[in-house]
């Protein structure tokens, strides 16, 4: 997870250890426990973790103290690694990608500009036909060309098939066709992408509600999993982008893109708790091999990776 191209920075465990754990044992002492738990909530808020989630690992580590289990530094990383863990794991968080009782699945890819969609689905096509899926790519992001040709690219290096329109042509038309071609050539999975926009435009939203209307009509139950990408680099507007998109369709997973898990990856527990939604992908890098299937666990430890 520290593929993501960041700076050497101090890692989170680092900054947490200089700000609040100066003094290890002194968490355990009822008297200067307050002080090290504030630091803490300051720098697990500068992680964007958010207010929620802040407040109820920070909890839970004052519970622990209190119960005189953390008297050292290998005690604290631990309960906090246990804590964060625990989060990730709540509610809805099978990271299991959805599928389809009969061929195929239908996967509707939505977000914002600019936050990874149509390098999601590339990576995300070469991942599907390595595991030998079949895959058929629909392009109905129709507003720029430059999009259309840029996923026939992806498509072609993952040996999927190919759907795309013209610009200008109607997003769900193209939706349609994608799912009416990935029925007929007997694909295993086909991945919708759709144009970026901006959780503010009530009209462009609506036109997102139209596809997903669109691909129910020619497949009944589709789209089987709608994945929401979002960019982790921009903080706590990813919640918000993600509370507005998961009130227009039903998402039902997301994807963290950009994330340095030693720095800001406290931005995946804050959305997975705000929606009740399972992350299903985390993007470290640039590389087809960058996209990492999400294992909370996993993601745990290496967030507080020294």
């Amino acid at each position: 997870m520290k593929r993501a191209g960041d700076t050497p920075t101090r890692t989170l465990w680092h900054r947490i250890k200089d700000v609040a754990l100066t003094d290890v044992a002194a968490i355990a002492r009822a008297g200067t426990i307050q002080g090290s738990l504030e630091r803490l909530e300051e720098v697990l808020l500068e992680a964007d973790f958010g207010v929620p989630t802040t407040m109820r690992l920070v909890a839970e580590i004052e519970a622990r103290a209190k119960r005189g289990l953390i008297k050292s530094e290998t005690e604290f990383h631990s309960a906090l690694e246990a804590a964060i863990a625990e989060s990730l794991g709540s509610g809805n968080s099978n990271p299991r990608v959805l599928r389809a009782e009969n061929p195929p699945t239908v996967i509707l890819v939505v977000g914002v500009n600019g936050a990874g969609k149509t390098t999601f689905i590339g990576k995300f096509s070469d991942l599907l036909a390595a595991n030998g899926m079949s895959v058929l790519v629909g392009a109905a992001d129709t507003f720029r060309a430059g999009a259309i040709d840029q996923l026939r690219v992806w498509a072609e290096r993952a040996g999927a098939d190919f759907v795309g329109g013209t610009a200008g042509t109607d997003p769900a038309s193209v939706a349609f066709d994608a799912v009416d071609a990935g029925i007929a050539r007997g694909k295993d999975v086909v991945v919708v992408d759709t144009a970026g926009r901006l959780h503010t435009s009530d009209a462009l939203m609506e036109e997102m509600k139209k596809i997903d209307r669109v691909i129910g009509k020619r497949l009944p139950g589709a789209p089987h999993e709608t994945l929401l990408v979002l960019d982790g680099t921009i903080g706590q507007n990813a919640v918000a982008q993600a509370t507005t998109f998961a009130q227009a369709i039903p998402v039902t997973g997301l994807v963290v893109t950009k994330i340095d898990g030693t720095a800001k990856g406290g931005i995946v527990l804050a959305v997975h708790e705000a929606l009740n939604v399972p992350v299903k992908f985390i993007g470290v890098g640039e590389k087809a091999s960058d996209l990492v299937a999400f294992d909370p666990a996993r993601f745990a430890r290496e967030v507080l990776e020294e």
